[in-house]
């Protein structure tokens, strides 16, 4: 009788304990809205390098703090706004592709701040033309 009603408490008390867990209130975020996370440049110029702004809103209620901004390959330089971004505010992470290949591409940028899930997404896309003769 008395393991039936330490188990019984057990039970009780680990209930308990997970239903505190789950209340818990979730840490704020900012919210970065991107008007389009990806930029096709279309057809481009070899051994021209090319740059597209991603803009964006903070529609939380955090200040937005992005930390990094690592593209997918060597040949894509990415550079963002170091400040926190308030509130309502705006910010940018540029990306310049250096069109070396000739042929289609697609890279990522991946940005880490302090958003829900910790990272946003940009995509550059488009297609490197080799040079015309006698252009």
């Amino acid at each position: 009788m008395k393991s039936l009603m330490f188990i019984a408490a057990l039970v009780l008390v680990s209930q308990v304990s997970f239903g505190q867990a789950a209340a818990a209130p979730k840490a704020d975020y900012a919210v970065a809205t991107v008007d389009n996370p990806v930029h096709d440049f279309g057809k481009i110029k070899q051994n021209v390098p090319v740059t597209h702004e991603f803009t964006f809103v903070n529609k939380g209620k955090v200040p937005m703090i992005i930390t990094n901004a690592q593209p997918s390959c060597g040949c894509t330089v990415p550079s963002w706004t170091k400040e926190p971004i308030p509130p309502g505010g705006t910010g940018s992470v540029k990306a310049t592709f250096n069109a070396v290949a000739v042929g289609t591409f697609d890279k990522s940028v991946t940005v880490t701040a302090n958003v829900e899930g910790g990272v946003i997404m940009l995509r550059i896309r488009g297609e490197v033309l080799a040079p015309v003769p006698n252009e």
